[in-house]
This record gives C-alpha cells, structure tokens and sequence, in this order.
C-alpha cells in the first residue's frame, strides 16, 4: 500500500495488486484492447461454434481455401 500526505491535510491510500510476471502481458494495453474487441465480436454473433477439434480446422481449411 501507499499513502501520502497532502499540503492540505488530505491523505491518499492507494492499493495495489500483485500480477505474477508471467501472466503481465494479460494486463498489456494492446491485449486488453484485444480482449474488448473479441467480445463485441462474439456480442455481434460474429463467430462460429464447432462440434469438434476436426470440425474447427476444417471450417479453417476453408477460409484459407477461400483466401487462395
């Protein structure tokens, strides 16, 4: 925790949270913006649900097929 002290007799507590540093680049502005642009993605229906591992890696086969 930290706290401080101001000219006008305000004081601040301020928090903070431990992230292991292996799982920081969850918290990385880039990630995070990510993170809120696949869940608009999923709000908006823009996706698709698969039956399988096989059934997912096909439907992928098939748009890169589409890309070609």
């Amino acid at each position: 925790m930290e706290f401080a002290v101001l000219d006008d007799g305000t004081i601040t507590v301020r928090g903070y949270i431990s992230i292991p540093t292996d799982q920081a680049w969850f918290f990385a502005p880039e990630w995070l913006a990510g993170e809120r642009e696949a869940d608009e993605d999923i709000r908006l229906g823009r996706g698709s649900k698969h039956e399988s591992a096989e059934d997912m890696f096909a439907h992928l086969d098939k748009l890169g097929a589409a890309d070609d």
